[in-house]
């Protein structure tokens, strides 16, 4: 398969990739395909360059931000493939209705996973993507595969009976770019607790965002939504979510 092809299908498949282009010199118009786990199609000529190419693509698909590089004098442009980015939400309570339509606004593909089927409607929650009347386990059960580095999980029920499965489920799949769960720093503690002792490693716990959201002292359902999705965005773009104002410059 050529590249151009392979290109082609991983934009038909949502796959995301990067393309670095080398811009100038004797090997202008040389590109290389990048995929998130290093794999790497094409051959740009140089070894050297070529791991220091793969280095920062794989920095760019982290933000997911296409970006224009400089090695001595040759330059090369990486051009990042990113898929719609997939927001989870495991519970239909109110703060998730709020946090569907800012999701939305910014360009998420939203789902809403309640297995309670008077949260999971359409009057609630009208321009969800797609809306499963399901246990969280049983849901990232079927669709396991489809949870990768452009899914974001947001688990709101607050309920040991949802969040423990759903966090054990979420444990074994392919890991998604950010998993935030609702519930105060004691209730944290005791979920994970219970993890660990059910044989959830620690490197997944340390990745999981809870409390959910940024410090904004949020107290409504929109205002809880805002410090999510801000959390949510921040992790995206690689940054802290700190005060711009406070940032070096």
């Amino acid at each position: 398969m050529s590249l151009f092809d392979e290109i082609k299908r991983n934009l038909a498949d949502e796959v995301l990739c990067a393309v670095a282009t080398v811009l100038n010199g004797e090997r202008l118009g040389a590109k290389i395909l990048a995929y998130p786990d290093g794999r790497v199609s094409g051959d740009l000529g140089d070894a050297a360059l070529q791991t220091q190419v793969v280095h920062d693509a794989l920095r760019a698909m982290q933000i997911e931000q296409s970006e224009n590089c400089v090695y001595g004098e040759m330059q090369v442009f990486i051009d990042v493939f990113a898929p719609k980015p997939k927001l989870i939400i495991f519970g239909g309570v109110h703060t998730a209705i709020p946090l569907t339509r800012f999701a939305q606004a910014l360009g998420f593909r939203v789902t809403v996973v309640d297995g309670r089927s008077r949260f999971a409607t359409r009057e609630r929650f009208p321009t969800a993507d797609e809306l499963i009347v399901a246990w969280p386990d049983e849901v990232i059960a079927q669709t396991r595969t489809r949870i990768d580095s452009s899914t974001y999980i947001a688990i709101l029920t607050h309920d040991p009976k949802f969040d423990i499965p759903a966090l054990k489920a979420l444990s074994t799949t392919n890991a998604p770019r950010y998993i935030g769960a609702m519930g105060s720093r004691e209730t944290r503690k005791q979920h994970f607790a219970e993890l660990r002792a059910s044989g959830v490693s620690e490197e997944f716990l340390s990745r999981v965002y809870g409390p959910v959201g940024l410090d904004l002292g949020a107290r409504t359902p929109e205002e809880m939504a805002l410090a999510i999705i801000a959390e949510i965005l921040a992790v995206r773009r690689g940054r802290s979510g700190g005060f711009l104002s406070a940032a070096e410059k």
